[in-house]
């Protein structure tokens, strides 16, 4: 089973992901994976600084993140240029750990892919679409409490992402995490993982 997990930013997705993980399905983290080939040394740190100069690299190596962040809001064609390079290395390390996720007898793979209802690829490489939702405001409320980002800073990124309305289009099942609980959002989970054969979180 290939299951796709995805939520808006600040839906609880990484909190699903984990106790998903407590019950047994292997989850692939489509972000940590990109970091992993942007971070120092990585696959796409040599391409990237050809094509967009040294500037765009860190002291230690990396991706200088909010220096590209601020770029690719402002640069549509910038943005494809650097999805260009890094969207192919994140799909083959992707594989690389599917394969020995599979090696390892995993039954359940979950994806955890913040932009999978925007990628064809990944809709199509999933059995079943689970979306993480809430209500926009508290997306808002809940990344403003947990970061550094001011409210329009938060809804620019929200406008990069696709809307409420066409992830919930693409979901196969849905976890409303609303005004839940820790304990509340663990039971949801709970049932979930049951149907997919998973041991109790």
């Amino acid at each position: 089973m290939r299951l796709g997990l995805t939520g808006g930013i600040g839906s609880g997705k990484s909190t699903v992901a984990a106790l998903l993980q407590q019950a047994g399905a292997a989850v692939l983290d489509a972000d940590a994976i990109s970091r992993s080939v942007t971070a120092p040394g990585g696959l796409a740190i040599a391409p990237i600084r050809s094509r967009f100069g040294s500037e765009f690299i860190a002291a230690d190596g990396s991706l200088d993140r909010p220096r590209m962040r601020a770029l690719v809001f402002a640069d549509a064609a910038a943005k494809q240029q650097l999805e260009a390079i890094v969207h192919p290395l994140v799909r083959q390390e992707t594989e690389r750990l599917t394969q020995e996720a599979i090696n390892q007898g995993a039954k359940c793979l979950v994806f955890d892919v913040p932009l999978l209802v925007e990628s064809a690829h990944w809709r199509q490489s999933v059995d079943q679409v689970l979306v993480v939702d809430c209500l926009p405001e508290t997306q808002i409320r809940r990344v403003m409490a947990r970061s550094a980002l001011d409210k329009a800073q938060v809804l620019a990124i929200m406008a990069t992402q696709a809307s409420r309305h066409t992830r919930l289009a693409a979901a196969d099942a849905v976890i409303f995490n609303e005004h839940l609980s820790l304990d509340e959002l663990t039971s949801q989970v709970r049932v979930l993982a049951a149907g997919l054969r998973l041991s109790s979180v």
